[in-house]
């Protein structure tokens, strides 16, 4: 196996697979006569492709054992798909830039609890990630007819090492 290193999390060394969606960032607007702080415009569904429509689920992402073997992407071709936790525990964005039809070389980020991410359409990522405890995921992608999941595996995985939490 080949090791993989956690990155931190920026919005700069993301850019390339999508959007990082953090409220320190975003537009504050006070709405609701002032009582409620919206941060608006985190992400952007990009879902429309072949008649998609966007959907909002909640996904219940089980604790990883470590060090933990990345042997497989997917990537969506029709659409994007935002992840933001909201149990607050730190989780891991594995991605990829795509090579020749199939996941390049991986990198890894650790993603604060308090953060999420939008992988932009079609590119490759991991499923998720759920570091040290059981963590739910409000998560937006697409619906509707089409080809929308492609999986590739790895000829040798990658290692991701216990992250520091």
């Amino acid at each position: 196996m080949r090791d993989l290193k956690l990155e931190p999390l920026t919005a700069g060394a993301f850019a390339p697979f999508g959007t990082v969606m953090d409220t320190a960032a975003a537009e504050l607007r006070m709405i609701n006569g002032g009582t409620t702080e919206r941060f608006h415009a985190l992400a952007m569904a990009d879902t429309a492709s072949g008649g998609g429509n966007t959907i909002l689920s909640l996904f219940r992402g089980q604790p990883r054992e470590f060090p933990y073997a990345v042997g497989m992407m997917e990537r969506h071709p029709l659409g994007s798909q935002a992840f933001f936790p909201v149990t607050g525990g730190d989780w891991i964005a594995v991605v990829a830039p795509d090579a020749g039809g199939r996941p390049g070389e991986p990198r890894a980020f650790l993603v604060p609890g308090h953060i999420g991410v939008q992988y932009a359409r079609n590119v490759w990522h991991h499923p998720l990630i759920a570091v040290g405890r059981v963590s739910d995921f409000l998560v937006m992608d697409r619906e509707g007819k089409g080809a929308n999941l492609e999986e590739a595996s790895y000829d040798v995985p990658y290692l991701i090492a216990q992250p520091v939490n």
